[in-house]
């Protein structure tokens, strides 16, 4: 007999992961945010995998700075929340919020950007902003604490091969080393996590889709305590978005990498522009709106486009992160969705190599990841490009002062919906529980924040009654919460589990306070947070428990 406040884990035999000849169980080619997330979910899995990277360290471009609360979710479950925290390159006590201007930062309409805070009740953490490079150190290092991890940095993935039996990948040193002779390395897998111009997704056949935009862009990154001090008037502000009518709704974007000193600066320039035949100091301070200091550090350019994968997934070979989709900077949703997808795939991959997980859950990294990913680009990024054009030709202070400003407060309020709009989800995932009225459901990144839990939506965080978070009650596999249901049908759930050989955490409490909220008597949660299937009566019978264990474990 369990306690009204009770927590029991399943773990199967079958769960141990079997001894093999390979070098590794998964090559993850490329060692950035996204290569390295995936290495720490599969060691904390006790999946040895081999991460192949180029740099011995991280490169210092300030690129990928806007974590969301999703993402530190992930660092939560993978141990570096607060290491990661702990390397903010802005003090905690100033705000990292945005804001979008008309014409210049210093005119006189500007208006909060990406209030990311707004959506905080839904998630278990707050958001973040550092540099990449930050972020990557904070992940090397929390990889080298698993002993199941091996990093091989500067060194070059140059051939990527698979069979029926697993992937070859040969790899060979580069720089001072780089006359040494290449080696090939076996594994049962291997994932691409080796940017937009991947050679694992060109070498495993992967095809993709691009979308140009005709724009090359400038990336800038420079020093200035000028600036700083110029935009002491927005405090609490650490990114700015510049609207300017002959861009045609393409940004001229600042953003803060440290307080007070260094920054990076994103804008289109003529084609044919380069580093020698531009004003890029004029450039920033018509930006700006005003002269101030400008000390360059970097000069680089990139083109303005889309690219998704037309696939996942190739036989033994998978991609993530900017090797399965790419786009402008324009939101913050690179990084953080190319985190996902490895918290997403790793616990996937886990699960196969352990055993208690099927060819269709594999697949379902495709199914669910891709679409979402189309769904941010349409109903997100290039919508918002598409937006500000309108916008742009249609209202000028210059022409109509009264019909731009109530057009421009209108853009403010609207900018608060598209937070709470941006919420992906994988409704009609082939893994994930239906509902009634979830017939025609697709996976988007379009949705809604709520408390309930639904199925294929992330589960918002409750305090528990016996005091701890519902995220502190999570198990490394699966986990039920059992909140007044049948106590025959929940050990139904759990000796069903046990016969399947997959790894289940029951939590057994009582539907008061905010775990109340979730409006159901059982909710099944997946290893990444999200419900895999809900129940809304307090009793199943067995038919249905082994019905929705076959559907989410892939078989």
């Amino acid at each position: 007999m369990t306690s009204p406040e009770d927590t029991r884990t399943v773990t199967p035999s079958s769960q141990q992961p079997g001894t093999s000849t390979h070098d590794a169980e998964v090559i993850i080619v490329g060692g950035g945010p996204v290569g390295m997330g995936l290495a720490i979910e599969l060691g904390q899995r006790n999946i040895r995998c081999i991460v192949v990277e180029r740099y011995e360290q991280p490169q210092p471009i300030p690129k990928g700075q806007n974590l969301t609360q999703r993402t530190m979710e992930h660092f939560h479950a993978w141990q570096a929340e607060k290491e990661l925290r702990a390397a903010r390159t802005i003090p905690p006590e100033y705000g990292i919020g945005g804001l979008t201007a008309h014409g210049t930062l210093l005119g006189p309409y500007s208006y909060d950007w990406l209030q990311r805070d707004l959506v905080k009740p839904y998630y278990y953490t707050a958001n973040e902003r550092l540099p990449q490079y930050a972020t990557e150190a904070v992940l090397r290092a929390r990889a080298a604490q698993l002993p199941s991890v091996q990093l091989l940095t500067g060194h070059d993935a140059v051939e990527v091969a698979q069979d029926e039996q697993g992937v070859s990948v040969q790899v060979a040193p580069r720089g001072e080393a780089g006359g040494q002779a290449p080696r090939v390395l076996r594994a049962a897998y291997a994932v691409g996590c080796d940017g937009a111009r991947s050679r694992v997704r060109e070498q495993s056949g992967i095809t993709q889709t691009r979308t140009d935009h005709d724009r090359l862009m400038v990336l800038l990154v420079f020093r200035s305590t000028g600036l700083h001090e110029l935009l002491a008037r927005f405090p609490g502000k650490s990114y700015y978005n510049v609207l300017q009518s002959e861009l045609k709704g393409y940004w001229k974007f600042f953003g803060r990498v440290d307080l007070g000193s260094t920054w990076f600066f994103h804008a289109p320039v003529p084609p044919g522009t380069t580093a020698e035949n531009f004003d890029f100091k004029a450039y920033v301070q018509e930006a700006v709106g005003a002269p101030f200091d400008v000390d360059f550090e970097h000069i680089g350019f990139w083109d303005l486009r889309f690219m998704l994968a037309d696939r996942y997934r190739q036989g033994r070979v998978f991609v993530a992160g900017d090797a399965a989709h790419s786009h402008p900077p324009y939101g913050g949703y690179g990084v953080n969705s190319g985190l996902e997808d490895a918290r997403n795939l790793g616990w996937k991959l886990a699960a196969a190599l352990q055993g208690w997980g099927g060819e269709a859950l594999l697949d379902s990294y495709d199914a669910e990841r891709r679409p979402v990913f189309r769904s941010t680009i349409d109903d997100f990024i290039a919508k918002s490009i598409e937006t500000d054009r309108q916008f742009l030709e249609s209202h000028d202070p210059a022409r109509d002062r009264e019909a731009f400003e109530a057009a421009w407060h209108a853009r403010a309020h609207g900018a608060v919906g598209e937070v709470h709009a941006f919420e992906p989800h994988y409704e009609g995932s082939p893994v994930v529980g239906q509902e009634e009225g979830q017939a025609a459901a697709v996976c988007s990144a379009k949705g809604s924040h709520r408390f309930d839990a639904r199925a294929g939506h992330h589960l918002a965080p409750a305090l528990l009654p016996d005091g701890r978070n519902v995220f502190e009650a999570f198990g490394a596999g699966y986990t039920l919460l059992a909140m007044g249901a049948d106590p025959a049908s929940v050990q139904r759930f759990a000796a069903a589990a046990q016969q399947a050989g997959l790894p289940l955490t029951v939590v057994q409490t009582q539907a008061q306070g905010e775990a109340a909220r979730y409006e159901a008597p059982l909710v099944l949660v997946r290893p990444d947070a999200f419900v895999a299937w809900v129940g809304h009566s307090v009793e199943v019978d067995e038919g249905t428990v082994q019905a929705v264990l076959q559907r989410v474990q892939g078989r």
